[in-house]
């Protein structure tokens, strides 16, 4: 049988790959799996490179419908919120409320974030909400391609930020929190069908496995929470 071309955003990465292998042996398709930044991938798509499913952000997989390129209506499959890390054994600061955050981000000697992800974007526009992105910009190391808690494990952050999802599965990192409430920003995350898509069935048949395998226990483990 075809590959599935499957187009998909860092967010659920370590969901999809768990899931990945269980598809692969219930139906017999094998997934070929191109993981990235949403705003890369969406790019990409729109420069027309052939996928069968996109897994993106809820707004970018709305607006490729819009845009004629992915088929139908979107199938939410979870959300993350964006969190804070430190590296293994690190002092842990306070972010428990706003002031709190803020106070830890003034206090930190460098701070990472993504460039072209989600989370990256929301901090840097937060940092300006803040009033404190002119003071963050000497200690702000901005990554591209590689995830946050990267630079913070090699201690070359003391601060990480990016979605929990992300976090999570970097080795060398401890998990601070969430981003308090009042900051927070959860980012949807969904499945779409190429409207070109050589293996549509398949494709679909995809779709409808993760959608019912996103079940509260398996996001919960891997920094995620349902859609």
């Amino acid at each position: 049988m075809a590959d599935i071309k499957v187009l998909s955003t860092n967010g659920v990465a370590t969901v999809l790959r768990e899931l990945a292998p269980q598809f692969e042996r219930a139906k017999g398709h094998k997934l070929a799996i191109t993981l990235g930044a949403t705003a890369k991938l969406k790019q990409q798509i729109g420069d027309g490179a052939a996928f069968d499913v996109a897994i993106l952000t809820a707004e970018a997989t709305d607006d490729l419908i819009k845009q004629g390129k992915i088929a139908g209506a979107r199938t939410d499959l979870a959300r993350s919120g964006i969190g804070v890390a430190v590296r293994a054994g690190a002092r842990k600061p306070d972010i428990g409320s706003a002031e709190a955050f803020k106070r830890a981000l003034i206090g930190a000697k460098s701070v990472a974030y993504s460039a072209q992800g989600m989370s990256g974007i929301y901090f840097a526009s937060l940092l300006e909400r803040l009033g404190i992105a002119d003071e963050m910009k000497p200690k702000s190391k901005v990554q591209q391609g590689t995830p946050t808690g990267e630079a913070a494990a090699r201690g070359e952050a003391e601060l990480a930020i990016q979605q929990i999802s992300e976090l999570m599965p970097v080795a060398g990192i401890e998990l601070v929190g969430p981003l308090p409430a009042e900051l927070q920003l959860y980012t949807v995350f969904s499945a779409g069908l190429g409207t070109q898509a050589a293996q549509k069935d398949a494709g679909r048949a995809l779709i409808d496995f993760l959608s019912a395998q996103m079940t509260k226990p398996l996001l919960a483990a891997k920094g995620l929470e349902p859609a």
